[in-house]
């Protein structure tokens, strides 16, 4: 039987984090996981450019059963020391928007940038290798892993969320925790497109493809970012932003236009050029197949006629669809496109400084697999990195 000090399963983000400060620490470390290559949902991530970190990180940004369990790991690893790691390794980035930060070149390069970092530290990685059992021992735990016996003093669960199936994910983490007695909170799909009923999806075919930026509230979530109409319902950043508070049989509310009073805009453009159709006055402030969607379903009349003959009645309903579109989803598009998975490992089993199990000595979650869950852009990197890091500290 093989032994080390620290077997960490899951060789993501806060898995090779964790593995690289317990091996600079001097401990001997495994790495084990059923991919064959390390990083995959790095390398898929910011569209194949990595969006590593957001220098707006705070824990506003992130959701959890306790909200307050991710202030100390944050905290103490930060977006300033992701960007020095990065800096050190000379991969250029860029901040793209909202304090987003992406590589210039490949996502590959964080994963080299990990997998360098773990060969320095005497860090061990096996690829391909799946767990079937674990078991707690006197001296700490026992794992089989495709036929080979290994022992460990601690043990740390990396393992990810269900998000992206196609990559290997999986709820082996949950598992774990629940063998060992934690809990686990609800878990569903994050981040990730709404889907509509078949009517509504029908009359909006048409803008398939069509972007503008909006703002979507949920309840008292509300975000400003862009939205993309699709053949299955609605995607983009806002879109993904909402789906992680919205429930199936609430409805989100949505302004195509922020910021501008399209019925005020109207009145005006009515009393300057009443020739003009209300399809291309709502353009101005809209994408064209928009416009005259809105324009044709509001008012029954090609174009939406001449926006002269339009009344207030006839213009406050078309600002209302615009600034107030309010609609039910009928579900999302999955764990199949979800980029990460809300809820997991309950916080009230974990130290929120170590990511240790409170009644299980040796043991360790950190990451997706944990109830705490970022925004898109950037924060659940953040979270992977600085819990990673603190449980490295330790075990």
């Amino acid at each position: 039987m093989e032994s080390f000090d620290v077997v960490v399963i899951g060789a993501g983000a806060a898995g090779m984090m964790c593995a690289i400060e317990a091996g600079r620490r001097g401990r001997r470390v495994l790495v084990l996981d059923h991919a064959r290559a390390a990083g995959e949902k790095i390398r898929i991530s910011g569209g194949g450019r990595c969006n590593f970190t957001n220098t707006r990180t705070s824990p506003a940004a992130f959701l959890s059963q306790n909200p307050r369990f991710c202030i100390s790991a944050l905290s103490r690893y930060t977006p300033g020391d992701v960007i020095a790691l990065v800096d050190r390794h000379a991969i250029a980035w860029h901040e793209k928007t909202l304090g987003q930060l992406f590589c210039d070149g490949s996502a590959r390069q964080v994963v080299d940038m990990l997998l360098g970092e773990m060969r320095a530290h005497g860090v061990a990685l096996r690829l391909g290798v799946s767990v079937q059992s674990i078991e707690r021992t006197a001296e700490g735990f026992s794992l089989m892993a495709d036929g080979a016996a290994l022992a460990c003093a601690s043990l740390v669960i990396a393992t990810g969320g269900k998000s992206i199936p196609k990559i290997g994910a999986s709820g082996f983490g949950y598992e774990v925790a629940a063998q060992f007695g934690l809990r686990v909170t609800e878990t569903r799909p994050a981040l990730v497109p709404l889907t509509l009923e078949a009517g509504l999806l029908g009359r909006l075919a048409p803008l398939a493809g069509v972007a503008c930026d909006v703002r979507v509230t949920c309840g008292k979530a509300a975000f400003d970012e862009a939205m993309l109409f699709t053949h299955r319902g609605l995607s983009g950043p806002a879109i993904l932003q909402i789906s992680s508070y919205w429930r199936e049989g609430q409805a989100i509310e949505i302004d195509m236009a922020p910021g501008v009073d399209i019925f005020e805009a109207l009145r005006r453009a009515r009393a300057e050029a009443g020739r003009q159709s209300l399809a291309g006055a709502l353009a101005r402030r809209l994408p064209n197949r928009l416009a005259q969607l809105v324009a044709e379903t509001e008012t029954e009349g090609a174009g939406g006629g001449v926006l002269g003959d339009a009344s207030d009645k006839v213009l406050r309903r078309v600002a209302a669809a615009v600034n107030a579109w309010r609609l039910k989803p009928v579900g999302t598009e999955g764990y199949r496109t979800a980029e990460v998975t809300l809820g997991g490992v309950d916080t009230r089993d974990l130290d929120q400084k170590t990511l240790a199990a409170r009644a299980i000595p040796g043991l360790f979650f950190v990451g997706e697999v944990v109830d705490v869950t970022g925004w898109l852009g950037g924060y659940n990197f953040q979270w992977a990195w600085a819990s990673g890091w603190c449980a490295g500290q330790v075990v």
